[in-house]
C-alpha cells in the first residue's frame, strides 16, 4: 500500500510540475512577443525621425484628381461674354522655350480678338499650356492669382531656366556682307538676326549694320554722309538697291544666246563645219495633183494668182549652183520645182483653199474634207494668202 501511495504522489507531482512548466513557457512566449513588438515600434519611430523610413512600409498618398482654383473670387466669378471663342493660332507651351515670348504671343493674340480684360486673360491662359507647364499651373495655390500680371510673372520666373539661348548685340558684329551678296540680301539677313536680340539699341544696330558693309562705293558714301539714324541709312540703301537691280537686269539682257554659248564652248582649233541649209516641210501630207507641180506653178504665175519671190535673183550665188536643175517658181538654177519646199507648201495652201481643184481629180472642194489635225497645223503656222507671197531669200538647194 505504501508503495502504491508513493507512486501516486510522484505522478501527481510530475503532472503539477508539467503544468507549471507549460504555463511558464506560455508566459515567456508572450513576453518575447511583446518585447519584439516594442523594439520594432521603437526602431520605426527612430527611423522616421532620422528620415530613414522604409519606403515599402509607407503607404503613398493618393493623388488629387481635382485642381485647386488659383484665381481670386473676382476672376472666378467673372461671366464670360456670350459667343466668346478661344483662338487656336497659338501652340501650347510645354515647358521648353522662352516663356516671355509665349506670354507676348498670347497677349497679342488675345488683344487682336478682344480688348484687354484681366479675367478673360487669366482664365484663357491655361488653355495654352501643356506638359510641364500645365503641371505647374495645377500646383498653384488656391486664390493666389489676382491679375494677369501675377500669373505671367509667376509663369516666367518658374520657366526662366527653360529659355532658349538668345544672342546678344555682339553677334551683329560677326555679320558681314558677302563678296557677291547684294545689298538687299545683306539687309534681309541682318534684319533676321536682329529679331532674335531683345531690347536692341538702335545706335548699336546702326553701327553694326554699317560695319558689316562690303568695301566699295556704297560704303564710302555711307562714310561720307554719316547717317545718324536707321531711317537715314535705309533711304541711302534704297537708292543703292535700285542701282543694283538695274545692273542685274541689264546683265541679264546681255547674256549670250544659246547659239553664242555653243560657239564659245567649242575648242579654238576646231573648224566650223558648215552644213547646207534645208527647209522643213510645213505639212504632214500633200495633195496629189494630176500634173507636174512645175506646170501648176507656171500656170498660177502666168495667171498672176501669186507673185514670184521679190528677191529671187539674189537668194544664191549662181557660180556654185547645179545648172542642170531649174526651179520654175524662183526662176533660178540649183534645184527643181518638185524639190522646192517653198513652192510645194505654196501649192498645198492653194489646194486647201480650193483654188487648184482643176488639178485634183474627183474633188470639188478641198476645204470641206480637211482633217482637224491639218486645220490646227495651218492655224498654228499661219495662213499664206494669195496676195502675200514669200518675201525672204531662202536657199532651197536640196
Amino acid at each position: 500500500m505504501a508503495e502504491n501511495g508513493a507512486q501516486s504522489f510522484n505522478q501527481a507531482e510530475l503532472l503539477a510540475q508539467m503544468v507549471e512548466l507549460q504555463a511558464e513557457v506560455r508566459r515567456l512566449a508572450e513576453l518575447s512577443t511583446q518585447n519584439n513588438t516594442g523594439k520594432h515600434e521603437e526602431s520605426s519611430s527612430k527611423n522616421a525621425a532620422l528620415g530613414n523610413s522604409d519606403p515599402l512600409s509607407i503607404t503613398p498618398p493618393k493623388e488629387k484628381l481635382t485642381l485647386d482654383n488659383p484665381f481670386s473670387e473676382e476672376i472666378t466669378n467673372f461671366k464670360m461674354p456670350k459667343g466668346f471663342v478661344l483662338p487656336n493660332s497659338l501652340e501650347p507651351y510645354k515647358g521648353i522655350g522662352d516663356p516671355r515670348s509665349h506670354v507676348k504671343k498670347f497677349q497679342s493674340m488675345m488683344f487682336f480678338n478682344r480688348p484687354n480684360n484681366e479675367p478673360i486673360l487669366c482664365r484663357s491662359f491655361p488653355t495654352y499650356l501643356d506638359g510641364a507647364a500645365l503641371l505647374w499651373f495645377s500646383k498653384l495655390s488656391a486664390g493666389s492669382i489676382t491679375c494677369f500680371e501675377d500669373l505671367a510673372r509667376s509663369f516666367i520666373d518658374y520657366f526662366a531656366a527653360s529659355r532658349i539661348y538668345v544672342r546678344g548685340s555682339d553677334y551683329l558684329r560677326t555679320i558681314k556682307q558677302g563678296q557677291h551678296e547684294s545689298l538687299k540680301d545683306y539687309l534681309t539677313r541682318f534684319a533676321d538676326a536682329t529679331m532674335e536680340i531683345p531690347d536692341l539699341d538702335p545706335n548699336v544696330h546702326l553701327h553694326a549694320l554699317k560695319a558689316g558693309l562690303r568695301p566699295g562705293k556704297f560704303r564710302e558714301t555711307i562714310a561720307i554722309t554719316k547717317p545718324k539714324t536707321l531711317e537715314e541709312f535705309r533711304e541711302r540703301a534704297a537708292g543703292q538697291m535700285e542701282i543694283e537691280e538695274l545692273r542685274e537686269a541689264q546683265r541679264s539682257d546681255k547674256q549670250p544666246t544659246r547659239k553664242e554659248d555653243e560657239k564659245t564652248s567649242r575648242p579654238p582649233n576646231r573648224k566650223d563645219q558648215k552644213k547646207p541649209f534645208r527647209l522643213t516641210p510645213k505639212f504632214d501630207t500633200y495633195t496629189r495633183f494630176n500634173t507636174k507641180r512645175e506646170n501648176i506653178i507656171k500656170d498660177i504665175l502666168n495667171a498672176k494668182i501669186v507673185k514670184p519671190p521679190a528677191r529671187a535673183g539674189s537668194y544664191q550665188d549662181q557660180r556654185f549652183v547645179d545648172r542642170s536643175k531649174h526651179c520654175a517658181f524662183h526662176k533660178k538654177y540649183g534645184h527643181t520645182t518638185d524639190e522646192c519646199v517653198i513652192a510645194k507648201d505654196l501649192l498645198e495652201r492653194l489646194a486647201r483653199q480650193g483654188l487648184l481643184d482643176k488639178y485634183v481629180e474627183g474633188r470639188k472642194s478641198r476645204e470641206t474634207k480637211r482633217e482637224p489635225e491639218e486645220r490646227s497645223t495651218e492655224r498654228e503656222k499661219g495662213k499664206w494668202t494669195i496676195t502675200d507671197p514669200p518675201r525672204g531669200i531662202i536657199n532651197c538647194i536640196s
